[in-house]
């Protein structure tokens, strides 16, 4: 035999005829699917209330954090009108600095407001409107003649207290909040041993209740109703001044509740 015969390499040529392109085009296509909700997404928020913004971020930055109760839900946005027990409401930092926000709106709405009422300017400095850390404040103080809001010695309202207290009521009816009402006189004794001052503050401050709801605001709101007599005087160092009578109309912030002080998950060791 010869051992010397060539080797033959034959190399065959296949010819692509194109087919099937596998599933590049779903991914493709899921990308592109994703894109666009991402963008409806961030269009939306765009859109949105400054003060739903800041709940929605403050949901991503804290989620367990993040829960708040509405009547119409319990979602980020959700904004409802029916008022629950405080104890219900959980609220991280975020939240109160949407509530301080809407507060200041209201305050100077309210502000804006008594100017122009007729004869607002009599108002002056006898209406004080104010957001503390405790919430939003309204009082109205009477002024030297001592019956500018009530008149004197006597739960009988004046014409000045009606209209502040319809412009007060028109104003908060749609916050869901609390409200606190409460009277103080001065330290002038007042009645006989069946009603004193602290008779008189409770009926001034129930007097201003009833025309809140006369002019709007829900009854269920009403959280207290409260008399001092003197006990928390104003001017503590002129007792008697006109000025200790007051009528306080208290909006506390909504009860805050850390993402700590969230009860330990059932189970566990003892």
């Amino acid at each position: 035999m010869n051992d010397n015969k060539p080797i033959v390499i034959v190399v065959k040529k296949k010819k692509n005829k194109g087919g099937h392109h596998g599933g590049s085009w779903k991914v493709a296509y899921a990308d592109f699917v994703t894109a666009m909700m991402a963008f409806f997404l961030v269009m939306w928020i765009v859109g949105m209330d400054s003060d739903v913004k800041d709940v929605v971020e403050g949901y991503f930055n804290n989620p367990v954090g993040f829960r708040r109760a509405y009547g119409s839900g319990v979602t980020p946005v959700s904004q409802g009108s029916t008022p629950l027990p405080t104890a219900l409401v959980r609220m991280p930092m975020f939240v109160r600095q949407v509530e301080t926000r809407r507060m200041n709106t209201v305050r100077e709405q309210i502000l804006e407001d008594l100017e122009g009422v007729t004869g607002g300017d009599e108002f002056g400095s006898n209406v004080e409107v104010v957001v503390t850390p405790d919430g939003l404040r309204v009082e109205l103080r009477e002024g030297q003649s001592g019956s500018t809001f009530f008149q004197s010695g006597s739960d009988g309202v004046q014409p000045a207290a009606v209209e502040a207290l319809r412009v007060i009521a028109s104003n908060i009816d749609d916050l869901p909040n609390h409200v606190i009402i409460e009277g103080h006189t001065d330290s002038a004794p007042y009645g006989t041993q069946g009603y004193t001052n602290w008779e008189l503050s409770v009926d001034r401050a129930n007097a201003a209740r009833r025309l809140l709801v006369q002019f709007g605001l829900p009854n269920s709101q009403i959280g207290e109703v409260r008399g001092h007599a003197d006990r928390e005087l104003l001017l503590a160092d002129a007792p008697f001044d006109p000025s200790n009578r007051r009528v306080t109309i208290l909006i506390p912030y909504m009860e805050i509740i850390d993402a700590s002080d969230e009860p330990p998950p059932a189970g566990g060791g003892g």
